[in-house]
Parts: C-alpha cells; structure tokens; sequence
C-alpha cells in the first residue's frame, strides 16, 4: 500500500502540471471503486485547480466550489499524460486538463477511491476525526504520552492510529520503533514519556527522509513520472526477517500485529 511519503512525493510531482490548470473534462470508466464514484464529480469540469493539498494519504485538487478527493488504495497510482496517451488496463478516472495534459488514475485493486467535497458542505467523514500531520508541530512525544496512557494495545499499532497521527504506515512505524529503541509489542501505557519524546522525533525524520529521496520502492506503486518510487537508504528491519541485524548481528525477527507483518530486533528492541 502507497504510505505517506509515497502519496506526497505523488502531490509533488503532479502539481506542477495541474496547479492553475482548467479541468476540460473527467472520463470515469470504471465508477465502482472502494465507493462509487459520484455523479457530483463531474461539477469540477470546467473549473480551475487552485491547489492539490495532502490530508493523510488523501490528495485533494481544490477548486472554487469544491475539491477531487483522491486515495491511492491498496495498489493506485497517479501518473499525468498527454490526453492522448492509449488507455491501459485498469486506467479507471482521466482528468483532462485544458492544456492537453490528463491525470490518469489506475487501480488494479479498485480500493482507491475519487470523491467530491463540495465547498461550505460537511467534510466526508473519511477527512474527519484525523490526528495531526506527523511533520507539523501539532505532533509531538507530549501527545503521544498523554494520548497512550489507558492504552493496552501494542505501540505499533497506537502510533498508526490516524486518531492518533495520521500517515505512520507500517513499513515507517517498524523502522521508526527500531531506531527508538522500542519493542512494537509493547503496550502503548507502558512506553515512558523520555521514549515517546524520541520517537517523535525519530518518526518525523524517517517520513522526511523518505519523502526527499522519493518513498519505498512497493511492488503497486509508481511515481507521477513513471519511474519507480524508491528509498534510498537500506530499511534496517521491515521485510529483512532472518536476516541479521545492522547494529547487533542478531537475528531480525517477525511476528503479526494487528494483521500487519511486523519486524523487530530482539536485542536492539526492549
């Protein structure tokens, strides 16, 4: 699944060929997405995009009288084309642009989804009860402690909690835990504030990191020019299972945790 990084390194790179455009027209060819696309959504036709703003892993294209909510799913992805350009499998929503250029959504999987926020109207209640963006000052190790103290549920699990924080995937909350120092079993109450403190830190930095050198290579994902997305850096413990560790030599080891495949150091992780 596209996590944050690789849905804002997206933002960036179509913004460039959407921002201050005239949308000429929407082509939706497959309407049946994780929810059907509305009929509403074809009120953006003719209308200028003002923005195209990330909320979590939504992206919004702004206009005067509402916004195009966008989420890349399980396996979406967004790449701009020239109008023209042969329609592929999958190809499910175009975004023509008076310009010539088109927004292409492609969703192998159909979880994604494109819906209409009709300005002065109640926000969808996917944009509702959202914690803050991980990378502003609203997010720190002082919310994390207090939010965590009645919590009985695994860390990982509390810091992927978009009531929480919104956009700590699970590849960023394994690699952010081991370099806190942090077992991702352990129950979120019993994690002290000095480490709560630290981990914030730590999370901000591996999203910032991974947003500049483009975000995790994932089998779905592709970036708006084509290419595959990428981190340039090694991860030090998602996917690496069996493997040993870079700081200790232990073995890397992985269990589930709320569904989700979850990697840790034995050593390096109490």
């Amino acid at each position: 699944m596209p996590e944050l990084p690789e849905v804002e390194v997206s933002r960036l790179g179509i913004s460039p060929h959407l921002e201050q455009q005239t949308i000429k027209q929407i082509i939706v060819r497959q309407p049946k997405l994780r929810w059907p696309v509305p009929e509403q959504i074809f009120q953006a036709e003719g209308l200028l995009i003002n923005t195209i703003r990330r909320r979590a892993k939504y992206l919004l294209l702004d206009t005067d009288k509402g916004s195009i909510v966008l989420h890349l799913g399980m396996s979406g992805k967004l790449c701009v084309v020239d109008a023209d350009t042969d329609v592929q499998k999958h190809d499910h929503i175009d975004i023509v642009m008076d310009n010539g250029k088109c927004l292409r959504f492609n969703d192998t999987r159909r979880f994604g989804c494109c819906l209409w926020q009709a300005a002065g109207e109640p926000a969808l209640s996917i944009l509702t009860s959202l914690g803050p963006e991980p990378l502003t000052e609203e997010f720190d190790g002082n919310r994390l402690f207090d939010l965590s103290r009645s919590k009985t549920v695994a860390v990982k699990n509390f810091i992927m909690d978009n009531k929480v924080v919104v956009g700590v995937g699970n590849i960023y909350a394994n690699e952010s835990l081991f370099i806190a120092g942090i077992d991702p079993r352990k129950p979120a109450s019993k994690v002290t504030k000095k480490r709560y403190l630290a981990l914030a830190d730590i999370i901000k930095k591996v999203l910032a990191s991974a947003i500049e050198q483009g975000g995790t290579t994932l089998k779905d994902f592709m970036q708006a020019d084509g290419k595959p997305g990428y981190f340039a850096q090694q991860l030090l413990v998602y996917g690496r299972a069996g493997e040993t560790c870079d700081a200790c030599k232990t073995e890397i080891k992985s269990v589930t945790i709320g569904q989700r495949n979850t990697f840790y150091c034995p050593t390096c992780q109490k």
